[in-house]
């Protein structure tokens, strides 16, 4: 796994061992940064479920003024720290140990993408949904990866473009006028 784009473009990032946590690819990645281009340029990012916090990496390598990475595992973060210090990362970030949910029920600001990777066989990312309409900015875009494509309705979000990569799913959503 590397940054695939940007100032730490290159850079190998470290992974868990093991098969219970599945980083999103570097394909994936790409396009997502690829559909996204300069719109990330200044944009106030929060990973969500941060993982090896490669997407956020990503975010801050391709211009991002500001990434917040969130996850509720203690490994989780052990990791991204070791993944920020490798890629020598001084950017604007921060870093929070909370739930999803509790996360975005609190007063953590507004941001202009929110990238929601749960763990697929969890009703997380619906929960997850349900509340990032409250943090997202009025152009915010909210951004949902599954192994399914999403086909609820989530009050105050319409689906706005859905892509397959391999198994994953990229679903954008924007918030209903």
């Amino acid at each position: 796994m590397r940054i695939v784009g940007g100032k730490y473009k290159g850079r190998v990032l470290c992974s868990f061992n093991g098969k219970d946590v599945r980083p999103t690819s570097d394909m994936v990645r790409e396009s997502l940064f690829n559909i996204l281009q300069f719109k990330i340029i200044g944009a106030r990012f929060l990973d969500l479920f941060c993982g090896t916090g490669a997407m956020g990496i990503e975010a801050l390598s391709r211009g991002a003024s500001t990434v917040t990475f969130n996850d509720s595992s203690k490994e989780s973060l052990s990791l991204l720290k070791s993944n920020l210090q490798k890629c020598k990362v001084e950017e604007d970030y921060q870093i929070k140990n909370n739930d999803a949910i509790t996360l975005l029920s609190s007063d953590c600001g507004k941001f202009d993408f929110i990238y929601i990777d749960p763990p697929y066989s969890t009703d997380l990312g619906r929960k997850a949904l349900e509340k990032v309409g409250e943090r997202l900015s009025d152009d915010g875009v909210a951004i949902y990866e599954d192994e399914r494509p999403f086909v609820d309705e989530i009050k105050g979000l319409k689906i706005t473009d859905t892509r397959k990569y391999g198994r994953a799913y990229l679903m954008f959503f924007s918030k209903e006028v």
